[in-house]
C-alpha cells in the first residue's frame, strides 16, 4: 500500500477520534467510585423498597427452603446492613433503633428499609473519593479499605435484590425490574 495513503487514513482516523475522546475527556468526574455508589444506592433504593411493597403481607414468612431466611428476615437484614455499611463508609455510628423481629408488620418492615435509605442517602451524601484506602471496621471484627466498603455495599444490594426477586417470582409476582413499578404479572 501507498506509504502517503496509510499516513492520510491514519491522520484522518486520528482527527476523527479527536472529536470522539474530547467528550468523554470533559465528563470525567472527579469522585467517580463515590458518585457511582450514590447513583447505585438511588436504584437499589427503588428496587429493594419496590420489592417489599410487591410483596403480599402474608408472604412476608415465605422461606423458598427451611435454610433460607424468610422475606422478612430479608428485608430486615437489608435495613440493617445498609445501616452498618453506610456507617462504616462514612466513618460515623450507626443509629440505634428499635430492635425489630421478622414478624413485625409488613408496614413497619417497609418503613424500616425506607428509612435504611434514608439514612444511607444522608451519611453518604459528603463522601468523596479522598479517602477511599483508609481502613474501615468490618464484618467479624477486621478492617477493609473504605473503597472495599463501598465495593461490598453494592454487591450486597445487588445481592439482596437478587433474592427478593426470586422470593418475588416464586409467589407469582414479578419483581420491579421485570415490569416497570407496577408487580403485575
Amino acid at each position: 500500500m501507498n506509504r502517503k495513503l496509510v499516513t492520510g487514513v491514519a491522520l484522518c482516523v486520528g482527527a476523527m477520534a479527536i472529536p470522539l475522546l474530547t467528550p468523554l475527556s470533559a465528563q470525567q468526574e472527579a469522585n467517580p467510585i463515590s458518585t457511582a455508589l450514590k447513583s447505585n444506592l438511588k436504584t437499589s433504593e427503588k428496587n429493594l423498597v419496590a420489592a417489599a411493597e410487591f410483596m403480599p403481607a402474608d408472604k412476608y414468612a415465605y422461606k423458598p427452603t427451611a435454610a433460607q431466611m424468610s422475606f422478612g428476615q430479608l428485608v430486615l437484614h437489608v435495613a440493617g446492613s445498609n445501616e452498618f455499611m453506610c456507617a462504616t463508609i462514612a466513618g460515623t455510628k450507626a443509629p440505634q433503633r428499635e430492635k425489630l423481629t421478622a414478624t413485625a408488620s409488613k408496614d413497619v418492615l417497609v418503613a424500616r428499609i425506607k428509612q435504611s435509605f434514608e439514612y444511607c442517602s444522608t451519611t453518604l451524601a459528603p463522601i468523596d473519593d479522598s479517602k477511599l484506602g483508609e481502613s474501615v471496621p468490618f464484618f467479624g471484627g477486621r478492617t477493609i479499605s473504605r473503597g472495599g466498603a463501598m465495593m461490598d455495599l453494592v454487591g450486597d444490594w445487588s445481592d439482596h435484590y437478587g433474592a427478593s426477586a426470586i422470593y418475588l417470582r416464586l409467589n407469582g409476582i414479578l419483581p420491579p425490574t421485570a415490569k416497570g413499578a407496577k408487580g403485575e404479572m
